[in-house]
């Protein structure tokens, strides 16, 4: 892997007739394994082309890692202003009414210069280029809640894999590189973000009717179990990391794209920044033919008007998206009743995860016998996204606890700057 003692040094490489200067090559990135920003550049150039099967020819949001996953990150929507003259941006407008010109990477060179950013994921939009209208991929998000072990979120793709097959679609299964797993399916371009997102909640609904107990698709984190299915990843402006994203985990793990035959028995942390340009080489892409594969959401939709005939209308959708017309009271259960009917309680905010676990941790000090009382699905960590950074808070969820254990007066951290 790359040399740290070159940390101050440059290198130029020229990488499919471009060349691209890694400034800080040795800069360690995952202190664990020694990785450094070279070691991602070269990374993205072993897997390059099936990260631009993925990421390529999109929009990408930059989440950027500058001093290595120990310290801050912060979001970037924004190509940097000074960039060389082959590097494709695209004009997006948001929700909010903003614009901001996103960087689209077409071949290796760009996925180089990424790197050298530190930007460790590649965070595309779900469209291509030359229509951002018109998402041409509905992503399933499965995302396990704390407690939930690895096997369950297996057993859940594969119910969605079937509830997909059912509509006519094809699921194509990757690891997200953290503790879930992704189902990304292309689609024909003939719906908006709103539909996509109504087909994406309907199958979500779906895989949860089929799942009895194993998955929801309940979007306050308190009325969660199992494993969410997250439907509002298809919100526009919303990204998922994409297949063969280096994600900020201790161990350098990567989103890796799997067969379906392997997903019975596949572990994430068998693929890593280490482990898979050897996996490539060998074997490819596994998602070499997903884009001969774009199938109609028409029965999802139909789906989606039977359940909104059984009562089951729109769920809320994500923090600061405008109220959308028939979306149901944006609030959290337990503040939304008189007598709540789930006891939750803020305890921790911090600048990023561990400074925010510290002081759960203190929390526990306090009120050791209602923390030993706690499930793991009780616990609560929430990444709020600012404009340009996240920061993180922690709350409880008290059902397991006695009321006479509750604290009468609960601490709440300042939320950090």
């Amino acid at each position: 892997m790359g040399n740290p003692s070159a940390a101050n040094e440059s290198v130029t490489r020229t990488v499919g007739g471009h060349e691209v200067t890694i400034s800080n090559p040795g800069k360690v990135l995952f202190p664990i394994p020694k990785y450094t920003k070279l070691d991602l550049a070269n990374y993205y150039v072993a897997v390059a082309e099936g990260a631009l099967r993925g990421a390529g020819g999109r929009p990408n949001m930059l989440v950027r890692f500058p001093n290595g996953i120990g310290a801050p990150s912060f979001y970037q929507k924004r190509a940097p202003e000074s960039r060389p003259p082959w590097i494709e941006v695209v004009t997006l407008r948001f929700p909010s009414g903003r614009t901001a010109d996103e960087v689209v990477p077409r071949d290796a060179a760009s996925l180089v210069w990424l790197a050298n950013l530190a930007c460790l994921e590649l965070h595309p939009h779900p469209v291509r280029t030359d229509d951002l209208d018109h998402p041409d991929e509905l992503r399933v998000d499965l995302d396990p809640v704390p407690g939930i072990k690895w096997p369950q979120v297996r057993q859940v793709a594969q119910i969605a894999r079937e509830a997909l097959d059912a509509v006519g679609l094809v699921g194509w299964p990757k690891t997200s590189g953290s503790r879930g797993m992704h189902l990304f399916v292309r689609i024909q371009r003939k719906w908006g973000f709103d539909d996509v997102r109504r087909a994406a909640l309907a199958l979500a609904r779906e895989v949860e009717r089929r799942g009895k107990g194993l998955a929801t698709s309940k979007w306050w984190k308190e009325e969660r179990q199992g494993v969410f299915v997250d439907y509002n990843q298809n919100a526009k402006d919303r990204t998922v990391a994409s297949a063969y994203s280096v994600r900020p985990v201790p161990d350098a793990r990567v989103s890796a794209p799997l067969d379906w035959d392997e997903v019975g028995a596949a572990d994430p942390a068998d693929f890593t920044l280490g482990t898979m340009p050897e996996r490539f080489a060998q074997i490819g892409d596994r998602h070499a033919k997903i884009n001969e594969h774009a199938g109609s959401l028409e029965q999802l939709l139909e789906l989606s008007a039977r359940q909104e005939k059984e009562g089951m209308g729109d769920a809320p959708w994500p923090p600061h998206y405008r109220k959308q017309p028939g979306e149901p009271p944006r609030v959290q259960p337990s503040k939304a009743r008189r007598v709540p009917k789930f006891p939750l309680i803020e305890v921790s905010q911090g600048k990023d995860k561990k400074e925010a676990l510290a002081g759960l941790a203190k929390w526990k000090k306090r009120h050791p016998r209602a923390a030993k009382l706690l499930q793991p699905a009780d616990i609560l960590v929430d990444q709020m996204r600012g404009r340009s950074s996240a920061w993180y808070r922690i709350r409880l969820n008290l059902q397991h606890v006695p009321e006479n254990l509750w604290p009468r007066t609960p601490s709440r951290a300042r939320r950090p700057e």
